[in-house]
């Protein structure tokens, strides 16, 4: 794998100590390879660098997935995987240790992803890799590949360490990365992969898409189409080799083992090992089939690269004026570099100071490159490729303006406090000391500055420069010494004597800045040089009469750059033949001359071109080997034809058949500086990420041009719209170096041109803010700290975080104190707001005061001073200065014509106005506020406006009319969605929610709303707030009460319970799932219910808390209470669960509630006998909470229970004292409609249980006279007529029977009763002795 070597533990093999095989320490030479299980690889956020370190503590290391067992080769094995475990871990930063409480953080928000996986699906897919599953519980992400690119793409990303800082972005919320460097709160997130598994992925991939490379024990690389158990070994490679076909490969050792080596460590060290995939997949670019022989085969040899001096080894008879010949021991000055695979270098004879090309066989070289660095870049040009017109000048002064602008210094800000309260500061948030300044340090600061102020001039001029390195796009193309070349169409071509001056221009010996105009494939040469040709044939004519002149004069410099001019034009129009010919002609003329070299590499790499299109394999064996040698070894070559990349694919072909990493690292910057150059940055990709990789497995020391490299890398991965890869390569680019000014202010654009919402200032940027700081040497950028500190201030108060923001906001105070006075009294206004936001008015009021005193405020800022006075002044409690101030702070606005600040004033005069009690007048600037808001652009004032409407439509809703309250809501709303702001809409909707829910209930209205809510809520990621709307718009469909209400209110159930679950509410869990119970129980699925109320129950059990408890058995007995099926269950959670944990914590209250609970469900269950015993518990528990009302209830139930049971005269008893507890005198009908009903009871009970028609009679008349006071007719009637019956039949008083009879008969004539029966029938069936008996 690529990254396998890269990402162990073990310290990595520097350059030059010991042999490296392709795969970056695959099989070593000399020794027998042992196929072992390494430690699983860890990457960390502290950067890639440190992913070398293992994570200490007592804790064992991370599960990995399971592999084949140690020693088997991979060829062999029958079965590979293709998914691979990616185990997270959060550590500090500072010690490195696992930390119990961060890994609870990162498996909650792992939680919330596992339940909606989108955005982590995202992210995966930007590191190539597919999602399969989150599993939070284990801290581990599964991922799973289906081609050999994807798997390629990971394991590059991963060695990288872009893996880690990628779930880091996704994982950490914004505050995290607001931590400042010396804080020891600040985490990490550690990536764990198993090395084995990752190995075996890949070659899974491998021979699943067919043959692939492998590097065999002779150390060539050969093609493998199968595993080695299906019959397929290794074949020769053609392509990467260069041996020719048919060629053997060299035998290997066939003697017998050492006896010391075992047979299955020989079998291991026999296996070929595949190559790496970015070896792969350079050796599977399709090639032509000319190729095969290039060069000649590729030896593995010394694979470093070499430079300065070199003695030949043997005598060499040039074939051609360009090679060289030298005899035996002769020194040669190398010019550029020797690059091992390759057959030619070009030098110079030290004797006769002869240049040509030199066999590299022939020759010892006596400097080879020990570095890396030098190998990739052979001169200190070569560096500055990498920042080349990525970020100037102008680019840092517009993203400082962006991110240190702010309109509080000219624009009136808005008091946004909902609860006009008078402000205690004692109550406020006091900042750390070291994070917030002194009020009297900060007092004589201001004081420092504006005394200095007073001497600054008014409007100082920007630095000329602020000592970036202007790399504008726009790239010097020549020296301004050298004369500027350009042919004309005017000009007399015929007359020899014109062209003379050309002709002498162009026969230059050597090179010229110039001639790049003419090599350059990339500038527009047809358009600069020869600007006045609008016909390539006409200028065709024109350059071969050029030609003819020099080849007549003799000028044979100018006759080879028309030649090649004339070359470019035949080839631009695919006259390939006609630009052979000219670009042999070019080379004629040079004669083995290496005057221009740059002319020489152009010529050859577009002569070697034209001879592979037209598959001249002689020519191209003589050609392109010496093609590959110029372009890799020549110092800055100018890049002259597009077909240059393959020339360059060829040779890094060659570097990994031939094993130098340094010949590798060479090509890969070529052919990424060819790609950029091209404006082809995509096709740069592979080889920037692979330079990366080459560099840090060499252990070579940390480089400023790594930084470029890595901001290059992240402005392609920007380009191709990859967010979270940007956001990772900055972090490492940062980590990895000290970056620079230029570099900082460069990463800060990237996370802003990359921040998931483009309006917002990312917290990403505060590292990179800080870090250019750092870079700023004393004394110098004195420019920039203002702006700098000015920016890291409104970010740190843009999320929130007031107190570090006005530390920033002092220091930029401080740096700005020769900026100008307008300048320094913004930036004192900007401080001063900060502290009112702080919570600190009394330190803001005495800052606004000192910039008054001072008199260097411009009339605006006097008005802005005025008003953020007024707000102050509120916030302390002094209402009138405060309305003096806003008043003068108006007259300034309109003085200016501001119409923004006119409304913003307005507004805040209705909302202290509020806060002094005169509704009408607040509302009367409010609406003058918005008269003057609903003129404005929104993008303007939108969110101020937005605010000014919601408080107005509070305002009426409280002190009517309700329904333009309503209006003003909704046009709130309205405002808010046209400007795209989701906070302002989520206030906006948050009102009107309760404005149909509480003001004017609508069902209908508060569903629609809430569920709008419920989206805005998803936009912004609160998933607390989720998890509430959702159990809301639960009950909101449960109310409506239809069956497909019932179902809706169940969905919205499940989905709230999946994110209390996420959340690891489990107080919140529980009452889900006992709630989906109870709607499971409407919808009568009776085995759900159970099923829902166990787990439940389990939930609440889990988090131990008795109360919660309590409440959940006692919720989940009031399902079958309340409901009309299964009400018996409800007995086994009232007196098996909840009874007995009432009473263990002691909750009197929950207990007396359960007991009248069981009394009344034991009643309807005909089981009276079982209720007594709850029915005395709960009147003794009456009786010590001293609650008379429950008193009583207790008394009346059990006297109905007594009653039941046949014990006539202990329910009168118990009545009696139910009586004795009612208030005297009575207040309420209720109360004397329950005198009248209880004394019917007694009645009932003394006549017909216990014989006693004269006491009967007494409770009668006692209920008779408490509902003749209520005026019950019904219950008038009844009693007359058990009266009547009673005096007929018992007590036998016929005058009184007719009174009662007659009082019966004028009510059941006024109630429409058509008979009224003495002895009626129902009574018979209560008391049988009243039946007239039977004749015998």
């Amino acid at each position: 794998m690529e990254n396998l070597p890269a990402v162990t533990t073990e310290e990595p093999t520097p350059m030059g100590r010991g042999p490296v095989g392709p795969s970056g320490g695959g099989s070593t030479r000399d020794q027998v390879r042992t196929v072992v299980m390494r430690p699983s690889v860890s990457w960390e956020k502290a950067g890639p660098e440190e992913a070398k370190a293992p994570v200490r503590g007592d804790e064992a290391p991370p599960a990995r997935v399971a592999g084949p067992a140690a020693g088997t080769p991979p060829c062999q094995m029958g079965v590979y995987p293709t998914d691979l475990t990616l185990q997270l871990l959060a550590v500090r930063r500072k010690s490195r240790l696992r930390d119990p409480g961060l890994q609870q953080t990162l498996r909650g928000q792992l939680r919330l992803l596992e339940n909606d996986s989108r955005e982590m699906a995202r992210v995966l897919g930007e590191l190539s890799a597919r999602l399969l599953s989150i599993h939070s519980d284990q801290d581990r992400i599964v991922v799973t590949f289906k081609t050999f690119e994807e798997i390629w793409k990971f394991s590059t990303y991963h060695a990288l360490g872009f893996t880690h800082h990628c779930l880091a972005n996704l994982l950490m919320d914004q505050a995290f990365w607001l931590l400042l460097p010396s804080e020891e709160e600040e985490t990490a997130i550690q990536v764990h992969v198993d090395e084995n598994a990752l190995r075996l992925t890949h070659e899974s991939l491998l021979i699943q898409e067919g043959p692939f490379f492998v590097l065999c024990p002779d150390h060539h690389v050969r093609v493998m189409t199968g595993p080695r158990d299906a019959g397929n070994g290794p074949q020769a490679l053609r392509q990467a080799s260069g041996a020719p076909q048919g060629e053997a490969a060299p035998e290997t050792d066939s003697s017998p083992p050492s006896p010391s080596v075992s047979s299955e460590e020989v079998a291991v060290a026999a296996a070929p090992e595949p190559l790496i995939p970015f070896h792969q997949w350079a050796l599977r670019i399709p090639q032509d089939p000319i190729d095969d022989a290039m060069g000649g085969p590729v030896m593995p040899g010394n694979p470093l690269m070499a430079v300065g001096l070199a003695s030949a080894l043997a005598d060499f008879q040039g074939s051609g004026p360009e090679e060289m010949t030298f005899r035996g021991g002769d020194l040669i000055e190398i010019l550029g570099a020797q690059v091992p695979s390759l057959p030619w270098c070009v030098g110079r004879h030290a004797a006769s100071g002869r240049v040509g090309f030199v066999r590299s066989s022939l020759i010892s070289m006596q400097g080879p490159v020990s570095e890396l660095e030098s190998a990739i870049f052979l001169n200190e040009e070569e560096k500055s490729f990498f920042s080349e017109g990525c970020f100037s000048e102008e680019d840092a002064r517009q993203l400082l303006r962006r991110m240190s602008g702010t309109d509080v210094c000219s624009v009136y800000s808005l008091d946004s406090v909902e609860e006009a309260e008078t402000e205690q500061p004692q109550e406020k948030e006091i900042p750390p000391p070291c994070l917030s300044p002194e009020p009297q340090e900060t007092l004589q600061k201001v004081k420092n500055v504006l005394e200095q102020c007073k001497t600054c001039p008014g409007c100082p001029q920007e630095p000329a420069s602020w000592g970036l390195c202007a790399a504008s796009s726009d790239v010097s193309l020549q020296d301004p010494e050298e004369p500027s070349f350009c042919l004309e169409a005017e000009d007399d071509w015929e007359d020899p004597e014109a062209l003379s001056s050309l002709l002498l221009f162009l026969n230059a010996p050597g090179y010229k800045a110039s001639f790049r105009g003419l090599y350059d494939v990339a500038l527009p040469w047809l358009s600069s040089v020869f600007r006045s040709f609008s016909d390539e044939e006409e200028l065709t004519g024109r350059l071969a009469q050029a030609r003819g002149a020099a080849k007549k004069a003799g000028l044979l410099m100018a006759l080879a750059r028309l030649c090649f001019l004339l070359g470019r034009l035949c080839s631009r129009r695919l006259k390939l033949s006609q630009a052979r010919v000219y670009f042999e002609e070019a080379l004629g003329a040079l004669e083995g001359s290496f005057g221009d070299l740059f002319l020489v590499v152009a010529v050859y790499a577009n002569l070697a071109s034209i001879y592979r299109k037209q598959k001249n394999r002689e020519k191209c064996a003589q050609v392109v080997p010496k093609a590959m040698a110029l372009l890799l070894g020549t110092p800055d070559h100018i890049c002259s034809t597009e077909a240059e990349g393959e020339l360059l694919q060829l040779a890094l072909r060659r570097a990994v058949g031939g094993q130098s990493l340094q010949a590798e690292a060479r090509a890969c910057f070529l052919l990424a500086r060819h790609h950029v150059h091209l404006k082809q940055p995509e096709e740069a990709l592979p080889f920037l990420e692979r330079l990366l990789l080459l560099h840090r497995d060499s252990g070579a020391p940390e480089a400023a041009w790594l930084s470029d490299c890595y901001l290059l890398l992240a402005d392609i991965y920007s380009r191709k719209c990859l967010p979270h890869l940007v956001l990772s390569c900055v972090k490492v680019a940062s980590l990895r170096t000290r970056g620079s000014l230029a570099g900082s202010l460069r990463s800060v654009n990237l996370v802003l041109q990359n921040a998931p919402q483009p309006h917002s200032l990312p917290a990403q940027t505060s590292h990179y803010l800080r870090q250019a700081l750092a870079s700023l040497t004393p004394g110098t950028g004195q420019a920039l700290r203002g702006p700098l500190y000015t920016s890291l201030a409104q970010l740190y108060s843009h999320h929130g975080c007031h107190g570090p923001a006005i530390t920033f906001m002092t220091q930029a105070v401080e740096a700005s104190a020769i900026a100008g006075v307008r300048a320094i009294v913004d930036h004192l206004v900007a401080l001063a707001w900060l502290h009112v936001l702080h919570g600190q008015s009394p330190v803001a009021l005495d800052i606004l005061q000192s910039v008054r005193d001072a008199v260097v405020a411009s009339e605006d800022q006097e008005g802005v001073i005025a008003n953020m006075v007024a707000v102050a002044l509120k916030r302390t409690g002094r209402t009138r200065q405060a309305a003096e101030s806003y008043y003068r702070a108006l007259r300034v606005a309109r003085d200016l014509g501001q119409q923004r600040n006119q409304a913003v004033g307005l507004a805040n005069f209705g909302a202290l106005c509020l806060h002094a009690g005169a509704s009408r007048l607040a509302q009367h600037y409010l609406l003058e506020a918005v008269r003057l808001f609903s003129r404005l652009p929104l993008g303007e004032c939108g969110r101020d406006f937005t605010h000014v409407l919601l408080q107005l439509g509070h305002l009426c809703t409280r002190q009517g009319p309700a329904q333009q309250g309503k209006g003003y809501y909704e046009w709130a709303l309205l405002v808010a969605v046209e400007m795209g702001h989701v906070e302002s809409q989520l206030r906006a909707v948050q009102r009107l929610c309760h404005f149909y829910s509480a003001v004017m209930p609508s069902e209908a209205q508060c569903v629609i709303y809430h569920e709008l809510q419920l989206s805005l809520a998803c936009k912004v990621a609160d998933k607390v707030l989720e998890g509430q709307l959702l159990e809301t718009i639960s009950q909101l469909y449960l109310s409506l009460g239809t069956e497909r209400a019932y179902k809706s209110a169940l969905d919205y159930t499940k989905r709230s319970l999946g994110i209390f679950i996420d959340l690891q509410k489990k107080e919140k869990e529980a009452h889900a799932w006992l709630q989906a119970g109870k709607i499971y129980y409407i919808l009568r699925q009776s085995e759900l219910v159970d099923l829902y109320i166990q787990v439940a129950q389990n939930v609440a059990l889990y988090t131990g808390d008795p109360n919660l408890g309590l409440e959940l058995f006692e919720a989940a007995g009031d399902i079958f209470f309340d409901g009309a099926w299964e009400r018996e269950k409800a007995v086994s959670f009232y007196r098996d669960r909840a009874l007995p944990l009432a009473v263990t914590t002691g909750n009197r209250k929950a207990e007396l509630r359960l007991c009248n609970k069981l009394v009344a469900l034991l009643a309807t269950l005909e089981e009276p006998q079982e209720g007594l015993e709850f029915a005395h518990m709960a009147l003794a528990l009456s009786i010590t909470l001293g609650d008379r009302l429950n008193e009583r209830v207790a008394y009346h139930r059990l006297a109905a229970l007594q009653h039941r049971l046949g014990h006539g005269e202990l329910a009168e008893h118990f009545y009696l004292k139910a009586l004795s507890l009612c208030n005297s005198p009575l207040e309420f009908d209720e109360e004397t409609l329950y005198y009248v009903k209880v004394y019917l009871v007694l009645g009932d009970i003394i006549f017909y249980d216990l014989k006693d028609p004269f006491d009967a009679a007494g409770y009668y008349q006692l209920a008779l006279a408490a509902a003749v006071d209520l005026g019950n007719k019904k219950a008038q009637l009844k009693i007359y007529t058990r009266l009547a019956t009673i005096y007929h039949n018992f007590l036998l008083d016929r005058e009184k029977s007719l009174f009662f009879y007659q009082k019966a008969r004028t009510f059941a004539t006024e109630l429409n009763v058509r008979r009224v029966n003495l002895p009626p029938l129902p009574l018979c069936g209560w008391a049988p002795w009243l039946a007239p008996s039977h004749p015998r």
